[in-house]
């Protein structure tokens, strides 16, 4: 994918999930403007577009992918189609019930794992996800995501460890705004 692919990706995921109107944030502040991750996951063929360009980015060595609950989990079935390389869903707490797991699907003990998550902020979960993983036994160094906010996630993650690589920054889908 050139440059112009990805500038093109870019806008198109901008405008998929830039919403206007009147939204209540986390923090409970009101915002004119809304980005809502969901909907590009939402979207096979934009999935499938993502997916096929952070192919490039998973690191020689990886043995599984891990998307954490809940937007990495459709990134990682998505990348895992385009890798071929198994996948493994890991939730934020390990159910009570059934086989009473925190990740599901492919084992990661004694495996190299690469963490993926559609959207980095403060790295807050990644972090405690790659921490649980490796209590598992996984081995992680990297991780993956679609678009990093760049509010200090890099180096919240780096402080554990872990490389983060992005396919897309904020700054990149703000130049789309125009």
């Amino acid at each position: 994918m050139t440059d112009a692919d990805l500038t093109s990706l870019a806008r198109e995921i901008d405008s998929t999930c830039r919403l206007t109107g009147t939204f209540t944030l986390r923090s409970g502040r009101v915002a004119g403007e809304y980005f809502d991750k969901y909907r590009f996951e939402a979207d096979p063929r934009l999935l499938d577009r993502v997916a096929a360009r952070l192919a490039a980015l998973v690191p020689p060595g990886t043995e599984v992918l891990a998307g954490l609950e809940m937007g990495g989990i459709p990134v990682v079935t998505a990348l895992g189609r385009h890798t071929g390389l198994p996948c493994a869903f890991v939730r934020k707490t390990a159910k009570a019930y059934g086989t009473a797991r925190l990740a599901e699907g492919a084992e990661v003990a004694g495996r190299q794992v690469l963490v993926v998550e559609d959207v980095v902020t403060s790295g807050g979960q990644v972090v405690i996800s790659t921490g649980q993983l490796r209590e598992l036994g996984a081995r992680i160094d990297h991780a993956l995501c679609v678009i990093d906010r760049s509010e200090g996630g890099t180096e919240a993650l780096a402080a554990h460890g872990i490389r983060l690589t992005a396919l897309l920054t904020r700054a990149d889908l703000d130049a789309q705004r125009g």
